[in-house]
């Protein structure tokens, strides 16, 4: 990239039936700032994907239900781009509008400048009253401690709104396709010593519907063990590596 060139930045949207907020979400998006939006429809059973293609996002389909399975089918559409439509970097974001896409060009900013490879949007500092639960508080704290006694590095959140250079998307070969897609991806960065930036993001709660995680306590249940069980997983593994 020379400086006469604007970065090519692509965002991915993970989506589950998400009429009510997608309409909304893709208009707050910094106009012309993105080189594709892509929703990854996960198995909507309402108009979710038919709303973002009528307002220009590209829709990509993955029937596994899954917050990385969802992830994991926008990253494949970019990579049959091929090598040299690969763009400088990825961001990703939440259909709901509890993270302000306005926010997105300033997170995307260190790494289109060389500053960082991944930056991540961190909720805790600036978030609304009522927009995290106190469980949601105490998961994120308590993977934050683990990955910390585990690899030495010190996150605040797991927030999901986050930047990625396309080379470190490359590196970290992410593999989880349920609710550890986030702490596998902090998880790893912090393994292969990448240049991790949090940034603290405003956030608020969800403008329509209902969390499917934070939603019920059955499903933050699942999610957080899924989040630990993830942390061991990578653990062990680096453990027993020869």
């Amino acid at each position: 990239m020379n400086d006469t060139t604007p970065p090519s930045i692509d965002l991915i949207v993970p989506a589950r039936n998400e009429e009510t907020n997608i309409v909304a979400m893709l208009e707050a998006l910094p106009k012309g700032y993105f080189r594709h939006v892509i929703v990854a429809d996960n198995g909507s059973t309402d108009r979710t994907a038919d709303l973002a293609r009528e307002h220009g996002a590209t829709v990509v389909h993955e029937s596994q239900p899954g917050y990385g399975a969802a992830c994991q089918a926008g990253l494949s559409w970019i990579d049959r781009l091929g090598a040299d439509d690969a763009p400088d970097a990825v961001a990703f974001l939440d259909a709901d509008l509890a993270d302000d896409p306005a926010e997105l060009p300033r997170l995307c900013e260190p790494i289109t400048d060389g500053l960082a490879d991944m930056t991540i949007g961190t909720r805790i500092n600036l978030a609304q009253p009522g927009a995290l639960d106190p469980h949601q508080k105490f998961g994120n704290w308590l993977a934050c401690r683990l990955i910390a006694a585990a690899t030495g590095k010190r996150y605040k959140d797991l927030g999901p709104m986050r930047a990625l250079s396309w080379q470190a998307v490359e590196a970290l070969d992410m593999q989880d396709r349920t609710w550890g897609w986030t702490v596998e991806m902090q998880f790893k960065a912090a393994r292969q010593k990448l240049r991790v930036v949090e940034m603290d993001v405003p956030y608020r709660k969800r403008r329509s519907g209902k969390s499917k995680i934070s939603g019920s306590l059955m499903g933050s249940a699942k999610a957080g063990t899924k989040i630990i069980s993830t942390i061991f997983s990578l653990w062990w593994a680096d453990k027993t590596r020869p």
